[in-house]
């Protein structure tokens, strides 16, 4: 895996159509008098990037600088995806907005976090020529800051034919590398674009060809390549993986085999990561092997999420045994409740110093209380504060991997305040785990989790089982 520690932080402009992912989860329980549908009842709602912003926000997860071109309306979706731009550091300087409708789809999630219903609230209004030329003339004062450019096609408005031409011919009078997902069965619209990625749909409208099997899918995509003057078509076929083509050999690559949960944005998260290769001078191959993998951690998520190449290090080492893997920071910190929607988090903190049985008896415990166990682990700093000038005995560095040597411990945050009050508020966990010797009105955090519908769990510890009593018992005390 060494070849992942090249990634550097690059320039990424994307330009698509965005949109405001909303979920409602509930249940539902009973069937209406009024008529023969279920009755849905709301018991929280979320909002997250969709489409092409959620194509930024993978990207910002890979660890690029990302900036966003794109429309939208006057209203307060609109200004909510700024918002949530603005929470991603993605640059919002060539965003424009429009007296139009910001693109919103809704999706109601029931029991197990089925969807029993969607909601799509959109304006597919063109963009004038007008506007077109704006946009053009504000991308070609930006473009030589970028590295490539990235365009995800929902068919929402703003990819019209002339925009989309005028952009692939701005990025390659300045040599910039720019993709496609496509979706607009025009193949003229995308001609001189240096990848363009159709799903086996997209490629039978964009050709006219039949893609029942390898052989046609393979001669579809030739063809495509061809008639467009691409480098490469990467034609992504669901269960049967993936197929690239280029001037060598056609290169195939099986989907990742796990539980497919949701498919939601996994197209998304295959360009981004692709994007996030490409533009680090992966081979391309490499690269495909890459966003394939993202592609499989992201079917098994719940709804519009983001990858993150902690996640991809953890598959990549072997199903997630990597200890050093588990640590999560930054950003993957400020996603964790988005980015885990349907799955019960417990949250837990502590010094950890001296691992004994008394903690491990204490963590199975509390991994035995939801889905995901992450442990929020005091800093040096913070234990010397706490302890005093002589702990801690380990490192955090050490304490945090040997927690995430522990199969029931999904994460470990290192977190440098005296309290974990800010990173509960951040992760939102479900259930707050503490020692049984604490009164729950001294717990912190308690009054956040429970103002969410979350609870506080007092596990009792092992008696006679602490880092301080060891400390005692080396010194022969």
């Amino acid at each position: 895996m060494s070849f992942l520690n090249k990634i550097q932080q690059k320039n990424i402009l994307v330009i698509g159509d965005v949109m405001l992912d909303t979920y409602f989860i509930g249940d539902v329980k009973r069937i209406s008098p009024e008529a023969p549908v279920p009755v849905f009842r709301k018991k929280s709602e979320r909002s997250v990037l969709g489409g092409a912003a959620n194509v930024a926000a993978n990207l910002i997860a890979a660890g690029q600088n990302v900036s966003m071109m794109a429309m939208v309306g006057k209203d307060a979706n609109g200004e909510r995806l700024k918002e949530l731009f603005r929470e991603q550091d993605i640059n919002t300087d060539l965003i424009l907005s429009f007296d139009r409708h910001t693109t919103e789809k809704t999706r109601f999630l029931a029991n197990n976090n089925q969807q029993v219903m969607r909601l799509d609230v959109e304006d597919i209004e063109q963009l004038s020529d007008e506007d077109c030329r704006t946009m053009l003339e504000m991308l070609n004062e930006k473009i030589t800051a970028f590295n490539l450019i990235l365009l995800s096609d929902y068919l929402k408005g703003l990819l019209t034919v002339p925009f989309t031409c005028g952009v692939i011919q701005l990025a390659k009078e300045h040599g910039i590398p720019l993709i496609v997902d496509v979706k607009d069965p025009n193949a003229q619209k995308y001609g001189g674009a240096t990848l363009l990625k159709p799903n086996l749909k997209e490629l039978h409208d964009l050709t006219g060809m039949s893609v029942e099997n390898r052989e046609e899918i393979i001669s579809a995509s030739c063809y495509l390549r061809e008639k467009c003057g691409c480098d490469y078509v990467l034609t992504t076929c669901g269960a049967r993986g993936m197929i690239l083509i280029s001037d060598e050999e056609p290169y195939e690559v099986e989907a990742v085999g796990q539980e497919v949960f949701d498919v939601t944005g996994a197209g998304d998260t295959t360009i981004a990561y692709l994007a996030a290769c490409m533009v680090n001078g992966f081979p391309m191959k490499k690269a495909v092997d890459l966003a394939n993998l993202a592609a499989g951690i992201q079917v098994s998520k719940v709804g519009t999420s983001c990858v993150y190449w902690s996640e991809v290090r953890e598959r990549l080492s072997g199903q997630g045994q990597d200890s050093i893997h588990k640590i999560i920071r930054g950003k993957a910190v400020k996603n964790f409740r988005n980015d885990h929607t349907g799955q019960k988090i417990v949250f837990t903190n502590g010094c950890f110093d001296i691992l004994h049985v008394g903690h491990i008896r204490y963590l199975q415990e509390a991994a035995k209380l939801g889905d995901i166990l992450i442990i929020g682990l005091n800093s040096d700093a913070s234990v010397k504060r706490l302890k005093g000038p002589e702990r801690p005995i380990n490192s955090e560095q050490d304490r945090s991997e040997m927690l995430g040597a522990l199969g029931f411990v999904d994460y470990v945050v290192i977190f440098d305040e005296d309290t974990p009050l800010r990173l509960i508020k951040e992760i939102q966990p479900d259930v707050l785990v503490k020692g049984g010797d604490y009164l729950p009105e001294n717990v912190v955090g308690r009054e956040e989790v429970e103002a969410r519908g979350g609870k506080l769990v007092l596990i009792p510890f092992v008696e006679g089982k602490s880092t301080t009593n060891l400390i005692e018992a080396i010194k022969g005390k």
